[in-house]
């Protein structure tokens, strides 16, 4: 065969299915052939796997590149980078899609899906959508795409502008959030997107966490003067997340409309998930690998150190959430498995520290910006904790960090080893010759100054990444550049689609 690249000795995984001993051609980006002792030229460049599992490109769909804020009194409206000018309310002690994308790739991920952010009081997503292929055009790593989180559902934005996002931009999900005052939306509102989102297939994803408890909650807790970062969780009880999933499972189903809850933390949350799924909502639930592997206790730890784990929904006090959380992975009620990279710095003014202004010594949780790094971590901790250590099987792994995310959001030529796919491929160690290893901060590729899995055993890591048959990382080595990633333009959701099934006489 006439062929680019062929991997030899390859133990392939699929969602369904482990093939040892198998070969896999390339040609021109994508899979030509999967099969034993396959034929090519001498020419051929030839990468040999050494019998080592060959898995598909890792599909992170929830990372926060580019992250903005609002500038404050004083504060320069631009920021300097190397890249020239850009604007202020981009936050760039977080990632932004160049250094974000370059991590990617050195944890197994070969497509990243990120967030455009509409601003409370704009009228319209495009403004926005163009804002953000500026920031990634030219400067990725790995292939990537958009979802686009709607805070202001006007009647432009729903009557206009999302039909203009799926048929123009090709971006074909939403989110949406029911806390935060910057961004959450009442529930007709809600009802509002969720009509719009049917009628064109949208995937609506809902970051579920009662905001009006959590605001009565934080106020009052300020005036107990317990406000140190562990205090966080204390706003935040399970509750909390699974009071607003039941409600946005419920006008889901009033409006028929497929929705996915993010980042769910609980088992409580885990089993109103679980509860719809039983009746055959088209419900889906996404879960992280700091709610697999991190509990409470470490936004306690000494001085202010403790803020480097808050995140929304908080990591929980008990350890049965965290096998809660393996059990829904393993039991289907988890779809997809993502990293909700959300990061920034933990030493600088606009970072973590931000919850130390004027509150010294132990700061203010209000203060401190939600979330935690994790892009290039997701699929190495995955394997390792999950894999090797037995907890689910090759083919979980693969469901879990490649296929379902491709399926879920329309990537059709993503999340598999198969003819006719793009030929992102991860080629791990094998097992002999892997040197088991304690993470530090200092091995990892994003620009951020920590990472909340420091120490944490490490069984294997990628050892060869592939993006449409270009490898792109090898034993450590980056081989690529900023711009080799292209933008994915997407179709609707391959997942399950509205029932037609009406709790009154009423019909979109």
């Amino acid at each position: 065969m006439d062929v680019d690249l062929i991997i030899r000795n390859a133990t392939v995984v699929t969602a369904s299915d482990i093939w040892p001993a198998c070969d896999i051609a390339i040609k021109e980006g994508a899979i030509l052939s999967i099969g034993s002792n396959l034929p090519v030229s001498e020419d051929t460049r030839v990468l040999d796997a050494e019998g080592a599992f060959v898995t598909p490109g890792g599909v992170d769909a929830h990372c926060h590149l580019s992250q903005f804020y609002n500038p404050g009194p004083g504060e320069p409206e631009t920021t300097p980078t190397t890249d020239g000018i850009i604007p202020a309310k981009y936050n760039f002690s977080g990632d932004t899609q160049e250094t974000g994308s370059l991590s990617a790739i050195c944890g197994g991920t070969t497509t990243i899906i990120s967030f455009a952010n509409q601003f409370r009081g704009d009228d319209s997503l495009v403004p926005v959508i163009e804002e953000y292929h500026k920031l990634a055009e030219a400067k990725s790593y790995c292939d990537y795409a958009f979802h686009v989180i709607i805070t202001n559902p006007s009647k432009k934005v729903i009557e206009e502008d999302l039909q203009l996002m799926v048929e123009k931009y090709g971006i074909t999900s939403v989110k949406i959030f029911m806390t935060y005052e910057s961004a959450k939306l009442n529930d007709y509102q809600i009802l509002d997107v969720m009509h719009a989102s049917r009628k064109l297939g949208i995937t609506t994803m809902i970051h579920a966490e009662n905001g009006d408890v959590i605001d009565w909650m934080t106020d009052n807790l300020e005036v107990k003067n317990m406000v140190a970062p562990h205090h966080h969780g204390t706003s935040r009880p399970p509750i909390v997340e699974a009071e607003a999933s039941n409600r946005a499972i419920c006008l889901s189903e009033v409006m028929d409309t497929p929705i996915l809850l993010v980042h769910v933390s609980s088992g409580q949350a885990a089993k109103t998930i679980r509860k719809a799924q039983t009746r055959l909502l088209p419900v889906f639930g996404e879960t992280c690998p700091h709610y697999l592997f991190l509990l409470a206790e470490r936004m306690k730890r000494d001085g202010f150190e403790g803020a480097k784990y808050v995140c929304s929904p908080p990591l929980r006090e008990d350890s049965s959430d965290l096998e809660a959380m393996w059990q829904g992975i393993k039991n289907g009620t988890f779809t997809i498995v993502s990293s909700d990279h959300a990061p920034t710095k933990y030493d600088h003014p606009n970072g973590k520290k931000l919850g130390l202004h004027g509150h010294e010594p132990h700061g203010k949780f209000r203060c401190i910006p939600n979330g935690l790094p994790g892009l290039e971590t997701r699929v190495p901790l995955l394997f390792s904790g999950g894999v090797m250590s037995g907890r689910i099987t090759p083919q979980k792994f693969v469901e879990m960090t490649s296929s379902n995310p491709a399926k879920l959001y329309g990537l059709k030529n993503k999340g598999t080893i198969a003819p006719g796919f793009d030929a992102d491929i991860v080629i791990w160690y094998p097992q002999e010759k892997f040197e088991t290893f304690n993470l530090e901060n200092k091995k990892l590729h994003h620009s951020i100054d920590y990472t909340p899995f420091e120490g944490m055993e490490f069984k294997n890591w990628p050892r060869h990444t592939l993006i449409r048959g270009k490898v792109v990382f090898s034993e450590g080595k980056i081989l690529s550049h900023k711009g080799f990633g292209r933008f994915q333009r997407r179709t609707s959701s391959l997942l399950a689609r509205p029932r037609d099934v009406w709790l009154s006489e009423w019909r979109p």
